[in-house]
């Protein structure tokens, strides 16, 4: 990683009122020392109004300056940030400005991997800045805020501790074979390993539920013309969303609606009524694109109602379909689920808690951290290599193989907060975060 200065925009919209210019490493103190006339005196830490000057002295704009002198930064380097109007060429001039004056632009993520690479923070915690600037819910965001604050990699710390102690015990006797052991040391060592199989899986269902609250997912509700859809569509996310109407192929398109349920958050989309034919070119092509949103869809609610039968469900698609019959109010059938799929009404609200719950799960007692699906991942090998450890540890024989095994979960573990990684993990990594970050 070069150690040069580098400079990065992180703005809102196009018309936002507040721009900032961020600058990092060896020169960024001096740079901003440059941008700013000689009426400009900046203290570290402290906001300072400052007028940010081309090389002949004019004025490019008015702004706040801040210096943060490392390792006291957030990347750990000498940083520096110029909160300015939120005009674009405003902006894109300062950056010129600093390229003149030696800096160059910051790829995506590289204020967060230098933090990681300067030991300010570990590789789960890099990724829950980006967690949390992608947060949709605030439940979302205050499990991003506790992995940032290093929840998450304490928990996957201590668990590598433990592992290194057990790998450490039987390492120790196999420098020593003279030394005696009976059948009662290797039960001892196996409740251990056994513990760590506990650990490790009580741990894997809290990041999993940390990424349902991170990743989120789409859900898809398809049924036949005047099934209900965009009135659950409406119920669920409890505004008007969707026209209803009881003309049959009022709705035409893809519409989706962003929210939470049961703090999970969820696209759900509503989609144009699947029938066997129709001679409307508009209502085919919205067929067609509720088909082509079903390919990619994580949940499908198949919905249905008395004047309206469920349409024909593709195999590829069985294993996502959720059957749900609506107007169970009119059907004089209790909400609740049966052999045929669950009843609800979307009109008066009947069984819609059970619907939600079907597609998320219940309410999330989260533990307070946001996770990735390569930390799952990470687990799920750290608790493949536990067991098969817990298998060498039958026999004397073959504790050598016991111990290996151990060193692999270790190193599944760390992978988690970036002990053990590769160039290539932290390119993808660092790659997918927005510049400025």
């Amino acid at each position: 990683m070069s150690t040069d200065t580098i400079a990065a925009i992180a703005t809102g919209p196009a018309q936002a009122a507040v721009g900032i210019v961020r600058l990092s490493g060896p020169r960024a103190l001096d740079v901003l020392q440059q941008l700013c006339d000689r009426r400009s005196a900046y203290r570290p830490r402290v906001a300072t109004l400052v007028r940010v000057c081309e090389d002949g002295g004019e004025v490019i704009d008015e702004g706040l300056a801040l210096a943060f002198p490392g390792p006291a930064s957030y990347t750990g380097e000498d940083s520096a940030e110029l909160q300015l109007h939120g005009s674009q060429f405003v902006l894109q001039s300062v950056l010129r400005r600093c390229r003149e004056l030696g800096a160059r632009l910051a790829e995506p993520g590289e204020f967060s991997r230098r933090a990681y690479e300067n030991g300010q923070l570990d590789l789960a915690q890099a990724e829950a800045v980006a967690d949390l600037i992608a947060a949709e819910s605030a439940d979302a965001a205050r499990a991003a805020q506790q992995s940032l604050q290093g929840v998450f990699s304490r928990r996957c710390e201590q668990l590598a501790m433990d592992v290194l102690t057990l790998r450490s015990l039987i390492e120790a006797w196999l420098d020593f074979p003279d030394e005696d052991i009976g059948d009662i040391q290797l039960q001892a060592w196996r409740r251990q390993g056994q513990d760590l199989v506990q650990e490790i899986d009580g741990l894997t269902d809290e990041a999993r539920s940390g990424l349902r609250m991170t990743q989120g997912f789409t859900v898809l509700i398809i049924g036949a013309p005047n099934a209900g859809k965009s009135t659950l569509l409406n119920a669920l996310a409890q505004r008007e969303v969707a026209i209803v109407s009881d003309i049959a192929g009022t709705t035409r398109d893809i519409l989706g609606e962003h929210l939470s349920l049961n703090g999970v958050p969820v696209r759900l989309v509503d989609t144009a009524g699947l029938r066997e034919s129709s001679n409307d070119p508009i209502e085919q092509e919205g067929m067609q694109r509720a088909r082509q949103a079903a390919e990619s869809a994580d949940r499908i609610v198949c919905l249905s109602s008395p004047d309206a039968p469920p349409p024909t469900i593709p195999a590829q698609w069985e294993d996502r379909v959720l059957p749900v019959f609506n107007k169970c109010d009119v059907r004089g059938v209790p909400a609740g689920r049966d052999d045929q799929g669950l009843h609800i009404s979307a009109k008066t609200g009947e069984g819609l808690d059970l619907l939600v719950e079907e597609l998320v799960g219940k309410p999330l007692q989260h533990t307070g951290f946001s996770a990735r699906q390569r930390h799952v991942d990470a687990l799920d090998d750290a608790m493949f290599h536990v067991n098969h450890s817990l298998g060498h540890m039958a026999q004397v024989a073959s504790l050598e193989l016991a111990a290996e095994e151990l060193r692999l979960a270790q190193e599944a573990l760390g992978s988690i907060t970036g002990e053990c990684t590769t160039e290539d993990l932290l390119g993808k990594i660092f790659s997918s975060f927005c510049i400025g970050k």
